[in-house]
C-alpha cells in the first residue's frame, strides 16, 4: 500500500472500482494505474470499491461516506474521482458510489468545490449512457493520459469548472468532456447529430495510444491482499491489442494496434514481481494469449526459472488453433491449471460468420493433447444468439461438445487421467460498439430463453455440466453498450429504486430495471432489439478508436456472405490504423 502525507501532495486522486474489493484488487488496470500515479511526485492515488449491499446500510445508517482505503478519506475530499468502466451491469454502481461518497450524481449539480468524475476503461467507448454523471472520459489506453490529466488538473486548479474542463479536452490525449457536445434527436427517437458546442472542441475525439510497452510503467511491487481475491496471482500483460478480427469483439478492434513487450522484459516483470509478492502462480494475459511470437521461448523460461519454487503458469485466454503439444507439456511440469478455450459457435459455417477462425479439427487435435498431457478438465465457452444463428448452429455446440468426449476416451487409458470434466458455457450475444456486428439486434428475451432450454436438453450427458448467462442481464447489457443520454434518466431512477450489484445475481432486480425504463419513458427494445441501418448515427460516431466505419460495415456484409478476414499480421486489411501500425 502506498502511504503518502495528503497535506503535502499537489493532486488527490481516488481511483474507484465500481465492484467489491475481491474483484477490484485483482483488475490489472487498476494496478497499473496505481502504479503510474503513485509514482509521480506530488500525486496520491488511492484506492476505492464499493461495499456490499450490508455494508452500505451500516454505513448509510451511521453516515459514514464512502471512504478510501488509505487515508479513509470521504470520496467528495479527492481532486478526482476516477472510475473504470469495465462492464455496463456496474453502471448502477457508479451512481450508488457517488451518492454514498457524498458527491451529487449528475454533473451540472456539482459545485466548484467538489470533485472531477472521470471514466475510463472499455465501456468507456460509449459513455453516452453516463454523459450526464461524467466531467471526462479517457479514451484508450490510461497510463500517460491519466499522468496528463492530473497535470493539467494541477496547473489549472482554482479556474471555474468549464474552462478546467476545456484545458483538459484540448491538452490531454484522449479526453471527452460531455457537457461539450450536444445531441439532436429525430422525431423517430434515432440521432439526428452529435456536435460540439464549445468552440476548440474537437468534432471527433481521438482514443490515446501508447506505443511502446517495452518502455511503459509496470508494477511488480504489487499490494498483496491478506484475503483471497478473485485472480490471486501475478498477472503478465503478453501484448494489447488483437489482430484476429472476431466480429463480436469489442476488444480486438477498440484496443487496435497490437503492441508487445519482449520476452526479455516479461520474465524481468516476473521475476521482481513473484519476489515481492510470494504468488505462486504466474498467469499470461492477452486478448489472444497463444498468438504472442515468443510463447514458447517465454514459458519454457519461466517454469525452468520458477517451477523448482512450485511456481505455475497459466493461460487463461488460448485459441484452439493457437495452443501446442509442446506449451502442454511445460505448463504441466509444475501443476496442471484449468484449460479453457472458446470454440463461440458450433459450426463452421457460423464460425465463418463471425470470423473465429478455427475448425472443429483445431478442437479435436487440441483437447486430444490436453487428455494425453494429463488434464482432465476442459471448459468450453460459446455464444448464443449470434447473427444468421438456426438450431442447426445450436445442435452443432452439442454435436461438438459430445465429440470432446469421445476424444478422451479415443486416448490410451494408460495416458488419460481419471474423472473427465467438461463444462460447457453459454452466453448471450450482445451487440457493442466498434465492432461489425453494432448494427445488429439482439434476440428478443424469449427466444434467448428457448435457446438455452434446448441446448439444456441437448448436452443432458455425463461429464457434461452446462450452464448458461441470465438472458435478462444480457438484454440490459445491450441496451446500455449501444445507447445514448436518454438512458442517463433510466439510471438515475434505477438508482433510485436501488438497483446496485447488477452484475450479481443475488442482487439484479430485473423487474426493478423494468420499471425504470418504462417511467424514464424508455423501450429497452430500441436499444436492444432492432437492427439498424448504415446511415444511423450511433451516440458514439463522435469518438474515435482509428477503426473507420466504413471498415466495420464491409466486415458486416463479409459476415452476412459467410466471407472470413484474414489476420491482421498475416497482410494489413485497411481497418484505418494503417499509419500508426506502420510507425510500430
Amino acid at each position: 500500500m502506498c502511504r503518502k502525507d495528503p497535506d503535502t501532495v499537489d493532486v488527490r486522486f481516488a481511483f474507484c472500482f465500481p465492484d467489491v474489493y475481491e474483484v477490484g484488487m485483482s483488475h490489472l488496470g487498476m494496478r497499473i494505474l496505481y502504479h503510474v500515479l503513485n509514482s509521480r511526485e506530488g500525486t496520491y492515488c488511492e484506492r476505492v470499491f464499493a461495499p456490499w449491499p450490508d455494508m452500505e446500510a451500516l454505513m448509510r445508517e451511521n453516515a459514514v461516506a464512502l471512504f478510501s482505503l488509505e487515508t479513509y478519506s470521504a470520496l467528495c475530499e479527492f481532486d478526482i474521482a476516477g472510475f473504470t468502466l469495465q462492464y455496463e451491469m456496474s453502471y448502477s454502481n457508479v451512481l450508488n458510489m457517488l451518492d454514498l461518497g457524498g458527491i451529487p450524481l449528475r454533473s451540472a449539480d456539482r459545485g466548484e468545490d467538489m470533485p472531477l468524475v472521470v471514466a475510463g476503461g472499455p465501456c468507456a467507448f460509449n459513455p453516452e449512457p453516463l454523459a450526464d454523471f461524467l466531467d471526462v472520459v479517457l479514451l484508450g489506453d490510461g497510463e500517460e493520459a491519466a499522468t496528463k490529466l492530473v497535470e493539467v488538473y494541477r496547473r489549472n486548479r482554482g479556474r471555474p469548472k468549464d474552462e478546467l474542463l476545456a484545458a483538459i479536452a484540448s491538452e490531454v490525449p484522449g479526453a471527452y468532456v460531455p457537457r461539450f457536445y450536444t445531441v439532436a434527436y429525430r422525431d423517430d427517437g434515432r440521432i439526428e447529430s452529435v456536435r460540439p458546442n464549445r468552440s476548440g472542441v474537437p468534432p471527433r475525439v481521438r482514443k490515446a495510444i501508447l506505443k511502446d510497452l517495452d518502455a511503459a510503467p509496470f508494477p511488480t511491487g504489487i499490494i498483496v491482499p491478506y484475503i483471497k481475491i478473485v485472480h490471486d496471482r501475478v498477472t503478465l500483460e503478453l501484448f494489447r491489442g488483437c489482430t484476429r478480427g472476431c466480429r463480436f469483439c469489442q476488444a480486438g478492434y477498440v484496443y487496435r494496434p497490437v503492441r508487445e513487450r519482449g520476452p526479455e522484459t516479461l520474465e524481468k516483470q516476473a521475476r521482481a514481481s513473484l519476489r515481492s509478492t510470494g504468488y505462486e502462480e504466474v498467469s499470461l494475459s492477452s486478448l489472444s494469449s497463444g498468438d504472442y511470437p515468443h510463447l514458447d521461448r517465454l514459458i519454457t523460461g519461466l517454469v525452468n526459472e520458477h517451477g523448482k519454487n512450485g511456481v505455475s503458469i497459466a493461460l487463461p485466454s488460448l485459441r484452439l488453433d493457437s495452443f501446442a503439444r509442446g506449451y502442454a507439456d511445460q505448463l504441466r511440469r509444475v501443476r496442471k491449471t484449468g484449460l479453457t478455450f472458446a470454440p463461440e459457435a458450433g459450426s463452421q459455417r457460423l464460425r465463418d460468420v463471425i470470423n473465429k477462425g478455427v475448425t472443429e479439427e483445431d478442437l479435436v487435435k487440441t483437447v486430444t493433447a490436453a487428455f494425453e498431457s494429463g488434464w482432465n478438465r476442459v471448459k468450453l465457452y460459446f455464444m448464443i444468439g449470434l447473427p444468421t444463428e438456426t438450431t442447426k448452429d445450436l445442435d452443432a455446440i452439442a454435436d461438438l461438445t459430445e465429440r470432446v468426449v469421445d476424444c478422451y476416451f479415443g486416448v490410451n487409458r494408460e495416458k488419460r487421467p481419471r474423472g473427465l470434466d467438461v463444462h460447457v458455457s453459454a452466453s448471450t450475444f450482445v451487440p457493442k460498439p466498434f465492432t461489425p456486428f453494432q448494427w445488429e439486434p439482439q434476440d428478443p428475451l424469449d427466444v434467448i430463453r428457448q435457446k438455452q432450454r434446448h441446448l439444456q436438453a441437448r448436452l443432458n450427458r455425463k461429464f457434461i455440466h452446462f450452464n448458461w448467462h441470465d438472458p435478462r442481464t444480457s438484454v440490459l447489457e445491450a441496451c446500455f453498450a449501444r445507447g445514448d443520454r436518454r438512458l442517463c434518466a433510466v439510471l438515475e431512477r434505477a438508482h433510485a429504486l436501488n438497483c446496485r450489484f447488477d452484475g450479481w445475481n443475488e442482487y439484479f432486480d430485473y423487474d426493478a430495471w423494468m420499471r425504470a425504463f418504462d417511467e424514464a419513458g424508455a423501450d429497452p427494445a430500441f436499444y436492444a432489439g432492432r437492427r439498424r441501418g448504415f446511415d444511423e448515427v450511433f451516440p458514439y460516431d463522435h469518438l474515435d478508436t482509428g477503426v473507420t466505419k466504413k471498415y466495420l460495415w464491409e466486415e458486416n456484409k463479409k459476415a452476412r456472405q459467410g466471407e472470413t478476414t484474414p489476420d491482421c499480421r498475416d497482410g494489413c486489411r485497411g481497418c484505418g490504423l494503417e499509419e500508426v501500425c506502420r510507425t510500430e
